[in-house]
């Protein structure tokens, strides 16, 4: 019943209807909705909320929702798809929703080499994932740790895991979906394995906000999906964030084949008509971008507030930070506190390590790995233009060298105002 609950609608609360004084400082803006009379005609009907509400909830109602493998691609040879950029054109069909990538190949150790995942493990696939849009907005720019992370925290549970349950009967993990051993040595032979990868575009499915109608024949979007160069490390490195495997050799000798990817786009096709046989859609929804995207921030000093500063002209709906303390990822013992603070120095948050945790784990009933501090802003979104300068803040017990602070991204931002807002990142 809990589970059935956090999934929810209800519990994946929409954000507020967009208002429309918020484009009505924006001149720009206004004319795309609005057209005057012109050479003595009767002006245009005002394009409004309501309407927007209505257009979207036909679209809910009649569209018909699709998923269909789109397009695939295999990389043969030992180690060759590390550090290779995959390019995929996406099909133009209907009003775009959701992009999952499947991916699979083989790993094999050799000798005396045993390889052992690595905290994040198989999310660090692909170390980078950009999706551009028909307007050559990247809606998408962040690792493959911050997609999972992200997956984890918008389904409310581990994304793609199965749960420890008492039933009578045998349910629990009979399928290798999310799939990837613990370790692997050369008595185990090829290795399969497989991950999945969640690229949202619209924020829900019962809100369109950020959808793409790419039913067009004038422009391409496209995803991009770099393969990590630095898939397996050696047994020297210090830091391993952001890779699969570790060796316990100095210079790894296992290798990955047999790499495929497969994309599946998740659409609404079947649109509503309306007049001339145009289709309906939510014209206010489809005005806003749904942006993904990571950075990151250095020289944190021991016992002093470290800011991270928010963009302007944003509404931001979750931030992820993984502390990387050269290295070290501790469970809270070398942070204080993190928080959220505004204009005036007010905090909106601020918790110690252990309340920021239990947090996390009341909505997802887990612990992210060590060193993450997740902030869930779905409820009261941290609207930038409202609060004046926001700022994530972090303040260590304990700084190491090379120590840096991953911030990652979840927002709403207006399509012509994403060009004209400030650096997410500010010392």
């Amino acid at each position: 019943m809990k589970n059935e609950f956090l999934r929810s609608a209800t519990a994946f609360r929409s954000l507020p209807e967009h208002v429309t004084p918020e484009f009505g400082g924006n001149r720009a803006m206004r004319r795309r909705y609005k057209v005057g009379a012109q050479n003595g005609g009767t002006a245009a009907p005002k394009y409004t909320d309501a309407d927007n509400a209505q257009a979207q909830a036909l679209v809910l109602a009649v569209a018909r929702p699709m998923i269909q493998p789109t397009m695939a691609q295999n990389i043969s040879g030992s180690n060759t798809a590390q550090g290779q950029t995959i390019t995929f054109n996406l099909n133009n069909v209907g009003l775009q929703t959701k992009v999952t990538v499947e991916v699979q190949g083989t790993l094999t150790a050799v000798a005396a080499e045993t390889i052992t995942r690595t905290p994040w493990g198989l999310a660090n696939i692909f170390s980078q994932v950009v999706l551009t849009d028909l307007s050559n907005i990247q809606r998408i720019n962040t690792t493959g740790l911050h997609l999972y992370a992200l997956a984890t925290l918008r389904g409310r549970a581990a994304f793609g895991a199965t749960f420890l349950n008492d039933a009578p009967v045998a349910m629990g993990s009979n399928f290798l979906v999310n799939d990837g051993p613990s370790a692997i040595n050369a008595g185990s032979g090829a290795t399969p394995f497989r991950m999945f990868f969640e690229l949202p575009l619209a924020y829900h499915d019962n809100d369109l906000r950020g959808a793409i109608y790419s039913n067009v024949t004038n422009a391409q979007w496209r995803l991009q999906l770099t393969v990590n160069p630095n898939f397996i490390v050696g047994s020297g490195a210090t830091d391993t964030l952001f890779n699969v495997y570790k060796s316990s050799a100095a210079v790894p000798a296992s290798t990955l084949t047999a790499f495929q990817v497969q994309i599946y786009q998740h659409y609404l096709d079947q649109l509503p008509r309306g007049k001339n046989n145009q289709p309906i859609v939510p014209l206010f929804s489809l005005s806003w971008n749904y942006l993904i995207i990571n950075t990151v921030s250095t020289g944190a000093v021991a016992t002093q507030d470290f800011p991270v500063q928010y963009a302007n002209f944003r509404t931001f709906l979750s931030t992820i930070a993984i502390f990387d303390n050269g290295g070290t990822f501790n469970a809270g013992s070398d942070v204080n506190y993190v928080a959220i603070q505004v204009a005036n120095q007010t905090y909106l948050e601020r918790l110690d390590p252990f309340m920021s945790t239990l947090r996390t784990r009341q909505m997802i009933g887990d612990d992210y790995p060590p060193g993450t501090y997740v902030f869930d802003h779905r409820r009261w979104p941290i609207v930038t233009d409202q609060f004046g300068n926001t700022q994530f803040v972090l303040n260590a017990s304990a700084v190491n060298a090379s120590a840096n602070v991953q911030m990652m991204y979840e927002m709403l931002s207006i399509q012509n105002q994403a060009i004209n807002a400030g650096s997410l990142a500010a010392g």
